[in-house]
């Protein structure tokens, strides 16, 4: 049995309080945090890839085998309340980010604007720059960098 979700859920509860179908629907599906990461020990920065996972519909911004994922590609993100705010790389336009930092949503999220299409018109998602996983080899994945963020 599916549960419906709360009206506004996301202006009046937490994280923690989602019921799972609340917590996915605040996804934006921007497709960023499947963007490949690369962590430098060293400098303890995180370079930021236009390669997506190889399991990311580029077109549609949604994983192709989102009930599988962490079979396919173990290591694979699993965002969860309590990493949202661990997770610094997170875009400052993610609907978990600017709920967990008490935000509002932005206007195009399709929680607020019932288009899940403005995302990608808007330029937030990765449809328009990420390439697949599968089209670059390893040894070029540092001339995918894109963003390099302190951790």
């Amino acid at each position: 049995m599916e549960t419906a979700m709360r009206e506004r859920f996301w202006e009046r509860f937490t994280l923690e309080e989602l019921t799972p179908p609340e917590w996915e629907a605040l996804c934006d599906g921007c497709g960023q945090c499947c963007l490949l990461k690369l962590h430098d020990e060293d400098t303890q920065e995180l370079a930021v890839l236009n390669v997506a996972c190889r399991l990311l519909d580029i077109k549609s911004c949604q994983c192709s085998d989102y009930p599988n994922r962490f079979d396919s590609v173990p290591d694979c993100t699993q965002l969860t309340p309590a990493l949202v705010k661990e997770f610094t790389w997170l875009p400052q336009s993610c609907g978990y980010r600017r709920v967990a930092e008490g935000r509002k949503l932005a206007g195009w999220h399709p929680l607020l604007s019932n288009d899940a299409e403005r995302v990608h018109r808007k330029g937030i998602s990765v449809r328009s720059f990420a390439v697949s996983q599968d089209e670059v080899p390893e040894q070029q994945l540092e001339s995918h960098i894109i963003a390099v963020l302190p951790m």
